[in-house]
Parts: structure tokens; C-alpha cells; sequence
């Protein structure tokens, strides 16, 4: 598994003399080549910038083929290293790419967003969206490092913290209890380096015994079947969501299918969607999309043997995998948000 450090940006300095290369390759986007790239570049060795545009819309094969296109006529060898600088759709995106040149070159993951530090960058999946399906296309891969420091996210607007902080809400509801409290305890604006340690740490733990998403990884996933779902029916419209709101969104309504199936007791639910309500606030979704969103929800890589399979929470801190939903509980689950 990846070494994740909590470093001075300095450090990238120890990083690259520690991994074999011939040419360095730093992929970012714009904003991140705005306000990040500056953080780093003297740290680096020669090397030459990737840019590619920024947002969810862009995680597609389109954007690879500019990354594939850029290696190739920089003449990037199999030993040639790529820093993906950036948030989750760099590290997804890039670690994808980085894996299939030539079959497979080394990459470093530099998270620079609350939510790719505690999440997208840390457990060696990487991919792309396909034909309006997240995550559709990909693999595990791991990266060489991964270096996470707070101070990228001074160069972050509020709503970027937002989504992230779903995300370590997400790993104290599936799986520690105190890490859920202390994160209410501490809330977003005063959470400290040593909750994104201890979030990273519960991933870790989870990965490590399960890699590749066989069984109890799949409790990563809790509030992901429907959050991805609204995420994917909301990408290009006004109401367009950031991954971690959406996901805000989706523990609410899986929660409420947590209880509906006999896990979850009426007292914890009504903690769980009481600090989520109060802070990741519905868009408007129109009832005549649900049956959109269902469609969506059929494309989720747990699904089995044509059935709906959920991670929900049998009560706060731990989460059960591969439970069966019925449609019409999705229905009740979307009006439950709203």
C-alpha cells in the first residue's frame, strides 16, 4: 500500500530522490497550477506541467488522450514519473493514466483539496468517468507516495472544505465512533492536521485488509450508491454538486434505507441526519428524476446478479456491506433529503 506522508512541502525533495526516474511530469489543472504550483516548483528537479481543465466533466477519455498525448511526444519513457497535483479528479485521472502508458509508469500523489487528501488520493483506485458513469472505467494501482499537507488548503474556496468533511464524517459513521464525534466537536472550521491523520488512517486500515474491494472495503462506499447517482444527474446543470455534497446527500438517504431495512435504530438516525442536514443542503431534484437516479443507482459496481446492493450503517461507527435494497425505498430514501 501507498506511504502516505504528513510532510513539509519540502519533503518532495526526499520523495523524488527516493523513487528511480528519468524525466518528472507534473499533471494540474488550471487552478492548481495557479495556486499550488507555485508551492512546489522549486522544489522539483526539470520537469514539464500537464494541464488539463479542471471539474468532474472533464474525468473522461477526452482528457486522458491530452495526458497520453503529452507523455508521447515528450517521449516519456517507462521510467518517467508523474506528480499528480490536484484533487480528486487528478489523482483519479492521473494515477489512471499514469498506470496504462506503456503500461505503467510511476506516479506521486500530491492531494491539494480537503477531500483527495482524506479520500481520492489515498487507496490506490484510479479511473475515469465513461459515457456519464463515475468511476466506471479504472484500476487499482498504487502510487509510489502520497504527500499530504494543509497548506494547499489555504488556496481552497469554503464549499471545497464542505465536501471533503463528508468524507471524514463518512469514515467515523462506517467505522470509529469517536472519530464521527470529534469531527462534530472540532466542525468544519476548526478541524486540525491530526483529524485528516486519523480519517486517512481509517481508510488505511480498511484498504489494507481488504484491497481490492472484495468485501469490507465496500463499507468506503457508504452514502456513494446514491450520492454518485445525484452527483451524475446534477453534472452540467445549475444545481451541479461537488463529490463530497453529493455524498452528503446520499448518507442522508442512505441512512433512512439503514433504518427502513432494521439496522439502524430511530435514536442514532435522527443524530446521523440531523448533523448532516445541517450542513449539506438539497438542491432542487424534481420527483420525475427519480427514475434517473434509480438508473443511475443500477450501474454501482456493488450491484449483483441484477440486484441493488447498499453499504449501510447498522449504528454510528459501524457499517455493513452487500445488503440487498428494494427500488422503491430509493424513492423514499430521495424524499427524505428533500
Amino acid at each position: 500500500m501507498s506511504k502516505v506522508y504528513f510532510k513539509e512541502i519540502s519533503y518532495i525533495k526526499e520523495l523524488l530522490a527516493s523513487v528511480e526516474h528519468t524525466q518528472l511530469f507534473v499533471l494540474a489543472d488550471e487552478n492548481s497550477k495557479e495556486h499550488c504550483y507555485p508551492l512546489i516548483k522549486d522544489y522539483l528537479e526539470y520537469h514539464q506541467v500537464i494541464e488539463i481543465a479542471s471539474g468532474e466533466k472533464h474525468k473522461t477519455l477526452d482528457s486522458c488522450n491530452l495526458i497520453w498525448n503529452a507523455l508521447t511526444n515528450a517521449t516519456a519513457d517507462r521510467k518517467a514519473l508523474l506528480i499528480n497535483l490536484g484533487g480528486g479528479v487528478i489523482t483519479d485521472m492521473g494515477g489512471f493514466c499514469a498506470a496504462t502508458f506503456k503500461r505503467g509508469i510511476q506516479f506521486i500523489n500530491i492531494p491539494t483539496t480537503l477531500l483527495s487528501q482524506v479520500d481520492a488520493s489515498v487507496g490506490a483506485k484510479t479511473g475515469i468517468d465513461y459515457n456519464g458513469y463515475k468511476n466506471h472505467i479504472g484500476l487499482f494501482c498504487e502510487a509510489e507516495a502520497v504527500l499530504v499537507n494543509p497548506i494547499f488548503h489555504k488556496t481552497l474556496p469554503q464549499e471545497q472544505i464542505v465536501s471533503g468533511y463528508a468524507e471524514m464524517l463518512k469514515h467515523g459513521l462506517i467505522a470509529d465512533k469517536k472519530h464521527w464525534q470529534d469531527c462534530l466537536d472540532n466542525g468544519i472550521e476548526k478541524f486540525s492536521n491530526e483529524l485528516i491523520q486519523q480519517s486517512v488512517k481509517i481508510k488505511e486500515q480498511v484498504v489494507e485488509a481488504d484491497p481490492t474491494e472484495k468485501g469490507l472495503r465496500k463499507i468506503l462506499n457508504f452514502g456513494h450508491t446514491i450520492g454518485h447517482a445525484i452527483e451524475t444527474h446534477l453534472l452540467n446543470t445549475e444545481n451541479e454538486l461537488l463529490h463530497g455534497e453529493a455524498i452528503g446527500l446520499g448518507m442522508i438517504a442512505e441512512a433512512y434505507i439503514s433504518k427502513s431495512k432494521g439496522l439502524l435504530n430511530e435514536q442514532e438516525y435522527q443524530i446521523v441526519v440531523n448533523e448532516l442536514k445541517g450542513v449539506y443542503k438539497s438542491p432542487k431534484i424534481e420527483k420525475a428524476s427519480y427514475a434517473e437516479i434509480k438508473r443511475l443507482c443500477k450501474q454501482d459496481k456493488k450491484n449483483q446478479n441484477g440486484e441493488l446492493n447498499m453499504s449501510l450503517l447498522k449504528n454510528i461507527g459501524h457499517a455493513v456491506y452487500d445488503i440487498t435494497v428494494e427500488e422503491e425505498l430509493i424513492d423514499k430514501a430521495l424524499n427524505e433529503i428533500l
